[in-house]
């Protein structure tokens, strides 16, 4: 059996991240970058897979573990027969090379300290070449190649194509250990001092997470979701991936197992409207920036997700000789989805643009003709069916959600040429289309018996993204047709007090077997649209329980069982991050002393 998804820690150097368990061992480390391939795989097959686990001899599960406040720098502590000791795991903000730093120290007593790390490159499938050299152990395969030394020095060995170290720590003293990747055909990278790395790391996540301007209730988790999407930001281009992982089960046992290693277009507008609320400007800046490089090109060929520099080409595969997650295969690199047309991208980055005019984020001039050309493909393409935010692997339809976001592109555009008369484009055409749209949602997506949106036209079935449209103004909150929605979805899609995001039936759209767990973004939208409508305490004790679903350190994954009372899917993810900030200043705003604001 793996740990429970909800067993792990993240640490990273806004590149690449890795998972770190209560075992101590580091089960999931892809390099040099997030989408690279796996060195560290057993999260999705064995230990023959690739892990490195550092805790103390004959110990399982640590006693207690935290990061340290405002940072990525996690502390994980044993408390043994022999005494005490702590193990500081962090990933230093890198020069070029990426480098994993874990620093041991004698808390009480003396402590005997056992390591093992097994390199797996290539997603577990291949082991390395190993040799000594200047004081290092090294590992090379092909285009990779990994050093490891401690300091002081301890005695290794090899043993079963594994790195072994044992070594005792008293109270008060020290060992740091040290792996960096670089590629073998290169100059082994210069040295990092650990200690020195961990004192500059700590000042350098405590020094960004002294921007936040949320101090509101619940702002440690607040705070930890930021720190969260710091961590899962691809810093050279501004790119910002959905999770760090990929293939970890929306049902323990099933197939929905997807890579999420990429950048998402739908998250686009709620991650910058987190990001600039909460005063993080420069990071919503290079978010947008890279937006607007990603969506260059023919309107047409607009993708729903990219990769972290913009790569288009994000093809999927199967790496049979992982077994998955608890048996969860089958495992998956890259992402089909990627070719599917989901017209609600194209709101999402219309109002993603206004939403950065809005705060007066730097303009790019060339971001208004981008807009317009985006414009010029809904006159018709909105007409069309297609996949849905959901990325459904089952037939087109005409989506309510998807209407409803070409809705926004064509009010924002017609805003902004509201507020600024210089601005180029038809007006009036824009507002034709705003109109029709409009027009076509109302009459086709909305059972007037029953008093709700529908999830596309012609369906009974209810779909979570219909409580976004009080959200972004396509009714208002008190219109009974947008109450009606929330009380149909909530009662129709909730699962033990949190919510579904469509139905997994035998009915489901999405052309899947099997089913999945409670959404947790959606349950964050639940609590959105209750507030909204009125219903602000029971939003905020909404609230409350989804807050108490983070792991012992704050992490939330995409989705929630609350049968088995286990967090599912990949972890940590963006989406379910972007959700607790999003609510909290939804409800509280920037509250001070637990008062609303």
């Amino acid at each position: 059996m793996h740990p429970r998804i909800e067993d792990y820690a993240l640490i990273g150097d806004e590149q690449t991240a890795a998972l770190v368990g209560r075992d101590g061992s580091v089960d999931w480390l892809c390099l040099p970058r997030f989408d690279s391939p796996a060195c560290f795989a057993a999260l999705l097959g064995d230990e023959d897979n690739g892990h490195w686990r550092l805790a103390p001899r004959g110990a399982k599960e640590c006693t207690r573990r935290a990061y340290r406040p405002g940072t990525l720098v996690l502390d994980t502590e044993w408390e043994t027969d022999e005494g005490s000791v702590r193990v500081t795991d962090l990933m230093p903000q890198r020069d070029k090379a990426p480098d994993v730093v874990r620093v041991v120290e004698g808390l009480s007593g003396r402590v005997t300290m056992r390591g093992t790390l097994r390199l797996r490159f290539d997603y577990g499938s291949v082991v390395p070449w190993m040799r000594r050299s200047d004081g290092h152990r090294v590992a090379v395969a092909g285009p990779d190649s990994a050093w490891l030394r401690s300091e002081p020095a301890v005695r290794t060995w090899g043993e079963s194509f594994c790195t072994h170290s044992e070594f005792t720590v008293e109270e008060g003293e020290k060992v740091a250990f040290v792996l960096t990747w670089h590629p073998s055909h290169e100059p082994r990278p210069p040295l990092v001092d650990p200690y020195e790395s961990l004192r500059h790391s700590v000042e350098d996540w405590q020094s960004w997470s002294d921007r936040c301007r949320y101090d509101g209730p619940h702002k440690d988790a607040v705070l930890r979701s930021l720190l969260t999407l710091k961590a899962l930001t691809f810093t050279p281009t501004g790119g910002i991936v959905a999770a760090p992982t990929t293939s970890l089960p929306e049902e323990i046992g099933g197939v929905r197992n997807w890579d999420y290693r990429y950048c998402w277009l739908r998250d686009s507008t709620l991650t910058l409207g987190a990001l600039v609320s909460a005063g993080y400007l420069e990071e919503a800046e290079a978010w947008r920036d890279w937006l607007l490089r990603a969506a260059a090109g023919a309107p047409a060929d607009l993708q729903i997700m990219y990769g972290l520099a913009g790569e288009r080409r994000l093809p999927e595969y199967e790496l049979p000789w992982l077994e998955g997650y608890d048996g969860s295969s089958p495992v998956r690199a890259g992402n089909d989805a990627v070719g599917q047309l989901q017209l609600d991208v194209y709101g999402e980055v219309v109002d993603s643009l206004a939403l950065a005019r809005r705060f007066g984020l730097k303009a790019q001039p060339h971001a208004w003709r981008l807009q317009l050309a985006l414009l010029d493909f809904l006159y018709e393409a909105w007409r069309e069916p297609d996949e849905g935010l959901w990325e459904v692997r089952g037939p087109r339809r005409h989506f309510v959600h998807s209407k409803v976001m070409v809705w926004v592109a064509a009010d924002r555009t017609v805003r902004a040429m509201e507020d600024d008369p210089r601005l180029p484009g038809d007006i009036d055409r824009l507002r034709k289309l705003r109109d029709d749209v409009h027009r076509d949602v109302c009459e086709n997506g909305y059972d007037a018996e029953r008093g709700t949106f529908t999830q596309f036209y012609g369906s009974d079935e209810l779909d979570a993204s219909l409580l976004l449209i009080p959200r972004v103004g396509f009714l208002p909150p008190d219109d009974p047709r947008v109450v009606g929605t929330v009380d149909a979805v909530r009662a129709e899609l909730s699962h033990h007090g949190f919510l579904r995001r469509y139905s997994s039936d035998e009915t489901a759209v999405d052309g899947l077997p099997g089913h999945e767990g409670t959404f947790l973004v959606c349950s964050f939208w639940l609590a959105d649209a209750l507030h909204m409508t009125g219903r602000t305490k029971e939003a905020r004790e909404l609230f409350e329980r989804l807050v108490a679903l983070g792991n012992d350190v704050g992490l939330l994954a995409e989705e929630y069982d609350p049968v088995a009372r286990r967090q599912l899917g990949n972890f940590p993810q963006a989406f379910s991050h972007i959700g607790m900030v999003g609510t909290a200043l939804t409800l509280f705003g920037t509250a001070r002393d637990g008062e609303a604001g």
